[in-house]
């Protein structure tokens, strides 16, 4: 026969043992909590440490459908830090004082001064132009001062071209205009205020140099751009990579526009080059059967030439 006194302690144990280990259970579960907190807390930081070389969601939906690009660099289509190695330019147009044909000289005065039978401005849509920024996308400091001229073609018809500006277009690498077009008549179309930034050229660089204005794009030169296009003729309506060229009227009307910007904002003729030279991407031939001589003689009889 077992005695009270032990059975108390039996007891007592017994309930001890029971309190212990919910104690244990209750350290157990605890435990457990700490370690899954932990690992999710070290999964974030992994992946917060690796979201800045991660493309963005923009970046992944850009790329649907388009073939990879490779630039300079070798860079893929997730958008270059930095700008390309610098390309070379070297201007078609020649350095010229003296032997400016007076004949030239006295059609272009004489078409000048009849401006306004020749040139008018067209607006476009706010989405297909806009300010020329003064800091990148880091916030480093821009020269958005214009200081190259871009050359285009339109491809198709003036009509066509306007009509694609006058289209909203909100996202941002559908968007696209000129400053000025130039019919096959001579017709001038003023779309964009050269103050203000056209968005003439993508991925592209002049001597190396770029903009980075938008952080899930590459870089182009629109910032410091002036852009414009000549019409193409009907038999430039194609993909090839010649046609039967530009017209004498598209030559003086260039010449004018060209010599306009040129003393505006003090640059020399050699800063004028072509979307050709400045597209990175290696998608862009225009314009097509451009001829520098025909440039030359007009540029050469107004001064323009004249300058080094």
């Amino acid at each position: 026969m077992v005695s009270v006194p032990l059975i108390r302690r039996l007891a007592d144990a017994t309930r001890c043992w029971k309190h212990r280990r919910s104690i244990l259970a209750v350290v157990v579960l605890s435990s457990s909590c700490l370690l899954v907190v932990a690992g999710w807390i070290f999964a974030d930081r992994r992946l917060d440490e690796g979201a800045g070389d991660q493309p963005s969601l923009l970046d992944l939906l850009d790329r649907v459908g388009k073939p990879s690009l490779t630039g300079p660099e070798g860079s893929s289509s997730i958008p270059a830090t930095r700008a390309p190695r610098s390309r070379s330019w070297t201007s078609p147009l020649s350095h010229q004082c003296e032997g400016g044909k007076p004949t030239v000289l006295q059609r272009l005065e004489a078409l000048k001064s009849r401006s306004s039978t020749w040139r008018r401005s067209v607006g476009i849509h706010p989405t297909n132009f806009g300010e020329r920024l003064l800091r990148d996308a880091k916030g480093r400091q821009l020269d958005a001062s214009p200081r190259v001229v871009v050359l285009h073609e339109t491809v198709y018809g003036m009509t066509s071209a306007i009509n694609t500006f006058q289209t909203p277009h909100p996202r941002d690498e559908d968007q696209v205009s000129y400053h000025s077009l130039i019919g096959l008549d001579g017709q001038v179309v003023d779309l964009v205020n050269p103050l203000k930034r056209a968005y003439g050229a993508g991925f592209s660089a002049f001597l190396g140099e770029w903009a980075v204005t938008n952080g899930a794009l590459k870089g182009s030169v629109n910032n410091f751009a002036l852009h414009l296009s000549l019409e193409t003729p009907v038999d430039g309506e194609n993909m090839q990579s010649r046609h039967s060229g530009y017209t004498a009227r598209q030559y003086d009307s260039l010449a004018l526009v060209l010599s306009g910007w040129l003393n505006s904002f003090d640059l020399p003729a050699a800063s004028i080059t072509t979307h050709r030279h400045v597209d990175l991407g290696g998608e862009r031939s225009d314009p097509r059967s451009f001829d520098w001589s025909e440039l030359q003689l007009r540029l050469a009889a107004l001064g323009d030439l004249c300058v080094s």
